[in-house]
This record gives structure tokens, C-alpha cells and sequence, in this order.
């Protein structure tokens, strides 16, 4: 028998049709929805006022395609990661909850791997595997224990959010539509290396927050760090980006690796200022978290906070981020189900 179609991850309109294919009433889609998105059953039996012989005949072609996690591992500091089944059983992408005094952050996945081999991540040491769907993406913040607590979600674990812009866009669509989980825009984060096509899309079709990952204002230096500057240049970036109006209620930040020796002089600070000049934003400073076969290595906490002075100095605000996770490689960086592939 041919498998099963996911209910989770399809829009309004994917609905409707699933319920005509069953000969449901139109505004049986909304009823659909609202269990899947209000109520977040898991079964299609739990749709207790949709008729029982509807429910079977939506069953014989579909599921919700809510699955549990298929393992996790606690910090010391309280954040979680969790490990998910992708796709066929063989492939795993990771999450990570990290949870703080004042919120509960979700950081997803939207690929299995990367394409975009950053030197500094592991996760594009791992290569590039699967796209995720809206299911497997959405599967990873309804399935968690936590869900019902989370403030914010923040797509910054596996792969390249805007490399799967679709499956990314339909995600993002469920999350903040009233049919969907009503979330506000402004409790979301996607975060990209700058991918053009889906940036353009991501500004003017979303008005969750943008996170651009920068890492250096050179663009030969940048090159040796995210071989995507190959292709998509910095200045064009940032040339796009003066292009909308971030003063109110959408958000760009810049996320901004340090290492020891690279790109962490004042030089660099001034040059950094420069370049996000007239962009209203906040840069991100983390700390650079060692992984195997990676010679760089993390900039002090005193030139961190010296180079975080020098930019607020400057008019840019910027903060060092706390990391979170590092004891189980949940950090930022590290996440990779390499080994979980292989096995």
C-alpha cells in the first residue's frame, strides 16, 4: 500500500482538498486544522466531531505525522537535544531547547546536513543528506515535551533555512496563520547565510525576525570561512538589506563568530560598523565552539567584550551570546547526525 500522507504541514488550502478527497464539506478543512494546530492531536481518531466513517476514510490515506523524538540528551546548564527520524529512518536531524529565566527557545532544523560547508560548522562537515518538509520541520516543535512552554523558535540548527525555501515558507506560513498556531512573527528568527533568491522571497512575503551570518567584513576573508560569499557577496547583501526599513516591528541581526586571530581586531570592529552602517540591526558575538578537524580557535572573553565595546561605541548594538549546550554539542556550530547515519 502506498504510504500515508502527513495532515501536519499542510496548508489551509492542502486541507480542503485531503477533506474533499474523503467528500468532507469545505469548512471541514478548518475543523482539520484546528486539531491539528489548536487541539495538536496526534491521531486521526482523536477529530471527535468529524463523523467516525470520515475519520476511517481519512485514515485509509492519511496520518498526522506526528512522531515522538527518537532520543535526546540534557546539559548541565538545562538545555536539551533532541534526536528525529528524517525521512526514510536512516537520516536524523537534531534540535535544541534551550531554556532561560524569561523564555523557552526552539532552535530547528530545516535540512538533513548542509550544502553550504562553513569551515567553522559541524554540520556542514556532515554534508548534505534530505530536505526536510513543512512536517519534518513542524514535527520538531509540536513533538517535544516542552511545546506548549516555548516563546520563541529560532531556525539555526541544521542546514540552510533558505536553501529549502518552500518547505521553509509553508512552515513559517502554519506557524503564524490563524488557522495555523497563531504564532506572532516577532517570536521567530530564520537565519541565513544570505542565499539571495530566498532572501529577497523571506522579505517580502515574511515578517518573522532575519539573522544574517557574517562571521567577517571582508569579503576574501569571508570567503576562507563560508565558501557561499563565493556567490553571494556580502556588499550585495547588505546592499539588499538597506533596501527595507527594520525600525519597527521586524528585526535583522547579524550573528558574528570570533576567532583568535582572524577576525577579531579592532580593524575589524571598525570595519564591521562601517559596512552595517545606516541598517538598523544588533550584532550577535559568539564565541567559536572547537570542533574535531578545525585548527581555528575561539577569541577570549576579554576581546570578545572589548570588540562588543568598540561597535556599541560605534552606534551598532551588539552583545557576546551566552552559550548554551556546549557538553552535548549542542551548541552553536555543532550540531551533526553523522554518527547516527552511519549506524
Amino acid at each position: 500500500m502506498k504510504n500515508k500522507e502527513y495532515l501536519v504541514g499542510m496548508t489551509l488550502e492542502e486541507l480542503k482538498t485531503a477533506a474533499s478527497r474523503v467528500s468532507l464539506p469545505g469548512y471541514a478543512a478548518t475543523q482539520l486544522a484546528e486539531w491539528l494546530y489548536g487541539k495538536k492531536v496526534t491521531t486521526i481518531d482523536g477529530m471527535t466531531n468529524i463523523a467516525a466513517s470520515k475519520r476511517a476514510m481519512l485514515s485509509e490515506y492519511y496520518e498526522t505525522g506526528i512522531t515522538p523524538p527518537a532520543g535526546s540528551v540534557r546539559s548541565a546548564d538545562g538545555t536539551v537535544k533532541y534526536l528525529f527520524a528524517a525521512g526514510d529512518g536512516n537520516r536524523f536531524v537534531e534540535t535544541v531547547y534551550i531554556p532561560s529565566k524569561d523564555r523557552s527557545t526552539l532552535c530547528v532544523s530545516s535540512q538533513v546536513g548542509c550544502k553550504m560547508n562553513c569551515l567553522f560548522c559541524m554540520t556542514g562537515k556532515q554534508g548534505f543528506s534530505a530536505q526536510l518538509t513543512a512536517n519534518g520541520i513542524l514535527n520538531q516543535i509540536q513533538a517535544i515535551p516542552e511545546n506548549d512552554g516555548l516563546t520563541n523558535i529560532v531556525f539555526m540548527g541544521m542546514g540552510e533555512p533558505l536553501d529549502n525555501a518552500d518547505e521553509l515558507f509553508k512552515a513559517l506560513e502554519i506557524l503564524t496563520a490563524p488557522y495555523g498556531y497563531a504564532w506572532s512573527p516577532k517570536r521567530i528568527t530564520v537565519s541565513t547565510v544570505g542565499i539571495m533568491p530566498g532572501l529577497k522571497r523571506f522579505l517580502e512575503e515574511s515578517r518573522c525576525h532575519l539573522a544574517i551570518s557574517l562571521h567577517s567584513p571582508y569579503h576574501e576573508e569571508r570567503l576562507s570561512l563560508m565558501p557561499v560569499e563565493k556567490t553571494y557577496h556580502i556588499d550585495g547583501i547588505i546592499d539588499l538589506l538597506h533596501q527595507y526599513d527594520f525600525s519597527h516591528q521586524r528585526r535583522v541581526s547579524f550573528e558574528y563568530i570570533m576567532f583568535e586571530g582572524v577576525n577579531d581586531t579592532e580593524r575589524h570592529a571598525k570595519d564591521l560598523a562601517k559596512l552595517l552602517k545606516g541598517i538598523d540591526c544588533r550584532v550577535n558575538l559568539i564565541r567559536f565552539h572547537a570542533i574535531p578537524g578545525v585548527e581555528l580557535k575561539s577569541s577570549s572573553e576579554w576581546k570578545m567584550t572589548s570588540f562588543r565595546d568598540q561597535l556599541n561605541a560605534c552606534g551598532i548594538i551588539s552583545t557576546v551570546r551566552t552559550s548554551r549546550g556546549e557538553d552535548i554539542f549542542a551548541a552553536c556550530g555543532m550540531l551533526s547526525t553523522a554518527k547516527n547515519h552511519k549506524k
